[in-house]
């Protein structure tokens, strides 16, 4: 879809930016006369409007005008919204009009993107996405608002800033107790911990290690992000301009760590959440921590589970493990390759970071295997980064005027129901591009998949955050033979080799287990018990009836970022642009229960998978 362009000469009635000014102001009129059959009216047969908080106190999507009649029967005369105006001139390519827009509620300000196509000789809305951007009342000291900092005059009373913050961290925790607690100190709550400082909501961030950033640092050696730079920002902060586009790990672990300080993140390292109750009576939850070794009990209103989606580590259970003589461990606990230089190495997995782990061991000389047990999709990362990005996350896009945030609300725009059709054309120019690659990878003999419908990763990553692969130059390994290819399930390992289905027995002294992980209510399982995780569900996915994505259709990423059928308990995961986009609507969801406001939820989703 098309962003911005310079306003055209004329403006007539038949030009774009005529006609988004007129829909718009038309959709205001219906909204003000709570007409909700005209509205609905102005939605196309097949539409999809996306509302991140703005109406709804939700993350929910509803489909066509039957939906569009639903979400505003319900909460248009709360919402009472108004000021509805184009932010820029829309544009026109292949018959949508796209436009821009901003808009008020009762309570706060929002932006939007419009799609408008013509049915029955009407601009209609195709796709209609509304956030919320801040409160009323309760804006973020920026800009015109930021803090003076200085304090002129004279004071007898004068603290300084530096003790100010240390007598704000020394009550934390003790006479002052956090309204918010997020358990998880990588970059989910990291971030978030930054937008709650900038509301004023008091918060505390907890992570078992000794310092932000150690969740990177201590991931096997070779580890790069295999997403490019300009998809990975913080909030407020971007990363400096000569940036390397993929960052090592130890990189990343610094820069959350510099990040943490420079954005006055309350922060507790060393510090392991041990159960957590919640009171209905009292309103609030007790949550048992050890800090540095010693117990302390913490008070908070709201717990969030920033522990990631790929933090709880499935690791099966194979007949022999105890017997075995060799290294046995989870990817995630691969300390990296320099051990195991000569010795027979045998990763079993075949996705991202089984490919990286074999990568590194290869160029160890170590004698490495690799076990497939089902089809991976593959895309070449540059690939990826020019077909898949670069219309929205990349140096081009920036000179074209998409910015970072631009593109966050460009992505969020497209309904998950419809998304793969975006998606398909992608990884069709890719299978063209990269045919040799492919081709040669399946002479090898690995099974390739492009999903269920052929939409690539970025479909596969929302429905289930697995089952692909970004090269970055392992994937010749296996094509060339340089590290072995096999097929099966492990049955039972012996005390120095892995045994597959079908009988192989293959020689090792180290086996990886690069086995993925489970759902993040697993947390919640260990933290508070079996039962609220049953209650909160399966966390992620879309529902798409595909592999590890079980119907019915949700619409958005379950209990990701929105309220949850447990009261006051939220999840925060997923990859650094999802944790910057999406943690700014969980933060005005939570300073908005802070500070009192009404937030009547609406199409609270149901619970169909507890696991």
């Amino acid at each position: 879809m098309t962003d911005t362009m310079e306003r055209p000469a004329e403006t007539d009635a038949g030009s774009a930016p005529a006609r988004a000014d007129a829909w718009l102001a038309s959709f205001e009129e219906a909204l003000k006369a709570r007409d909700v059959e005209r509205a609905a009216g102005m939605f196309a047969t097949e539409s999809f409007w996306r509302d991140l908080v703005s109406f709804t106190w939700n993350i929910t999507t509803v489909e066509h005008r039957a939906g569009v009649s639903d979400l505003l029967g319900a909460t248009l005369e709360q919402t009472d919204p108004s000021g509805f105006r184009a932010t820029e001139p829309a544009t026109e390519d292949d018959g949508v009009v796209t436009a821009w827009f901003a808009f008020e509620t009762a309570v706060g300000r929002g932006t939007g993107l419009v799609r408008l196509v013509t049915e029955d000789g009407e601009d209609r809305a195709f796709t209609f996405l509304t956030t919320l951007d801040e409160l009323k009342g309760h804006e973020e000291p920026k800009r015109g608002r930021r803090p003076m900092g200085a304090e002129h005059g004279a004071n007898k009373q004068r603290a300084t800033w530096k003790e100010q913050r240390q007598a704000e961290a020394e009550s934390l925790g003790s006479t002052t107790q956090p309204y918010v607690l997020v358990i998880g100190g990588g970059q989910g709550g990291i971030a978030l911990g930054s937008r709650l400082r900038q509301l004023g909501v008091p918060a505390l961030i907890v992570d078992k290690h000794p310092r932000p950033g150690d969740q990177w640092r201590n991931r096997y050696k070779s580890l790069c992000l295999h997403d490019p730079v300009w998809y990975d920002h913080l909030p407020y902060i971007k990363f400096p301009e000569n940036w390397p586009v993929f960052a090592p790990k130890d990189k990343i672990g610094d820069w959350l760590e510099s990040y943490v300080k420079v954005m006055e993140v309350p922060y507790w390292s060393n510090t392991e959440a041990k159960s957590a109750t919640w009171s209905e009576e009292a309103g609030e939850w007790t949550v048992e921590v050890e800090r540095e070794g010693k117990p302390l009990t913490l008070k908070p209103t709201q717990v969030v589970f920033a522990t990631g989606m790929s933090g709880k580590a499935r690791m099966p259970e194979i007949e022999g493990m105890d017997v075995f003589q060799g290294d046995v461990h989870h990817s995630s606990r691969h300390p990296g390759p320099d051990a195991y230089a000569g010795k027979k190495a045998v990763v079993i997995g075949s996705n991202n970071s089984a490919f990286d782990i074999c990568g590194a061991l290869w160029e160890h000389d170590a004698d490495v295997t690799m076990v497939q047990r089902s089809s991976t999709h593959i895309v070449k990362s540059d690939s990826l980064m020019e077909v898949g990005l670069g219309a929205l996350y990349s140096e081009e896009a920036l000179a074209a005027g998409v910015t970072t945030e631009k593109a966050d609300m460009i992505f969020a725009s497209l309904p998950y129901r419809i998304l793969h059709t975006f998606q398909i054309p992608i990884y069709d120019e890719i299978k063209q591009r990269d045919a040799d690659f492919y081709d040669r990878l399946e002479k090898a003999g690995f099974w390739l998949d492009f999903g269920a419908d052929e939409s690539g990763l970025f479909m596969k990553y929302l429905r289930r955050g697995s089952g692909y692969y970004i090269d970055v130059g392992a994937a010749e390994l296996v094509a060339n033979g340089d590290v072995k290819l096999v097929h099966g399930q492990v049955v039972r390992l012996t005390e120095n080799s892995v045994v597959l289905d079908d009988g192989t027995e293959l020689p090792a002294d180290v086996v990886v287990l690069a086995t993925g992980y489970n759902s993040m209510n697993g947390w919640v399982a260990d933290l508070i018990d079996p039962e609220t995780a049953d209650k909160l569900g399966k966390c992620w996915g879309l529902g798409s009836d595909t592999t590890k994505d079980p119907g019915p259709w949700e619409g958005e990423q379950r209990n990701m970022w929105k309220p949850t059928q447990v009261p006051n308990l939220w999840m925060h995961g997923g990859n650094l642009h999802q944790s910057r986009h999406y943690s700014q609507f969980l933060a005005l969801q939570l300073k908005a229960r802070y500070e009192g406001l009404d937030t009547p939820v609406y199409a609270l989703a149901d619970v169909h998978h507890t696991s």
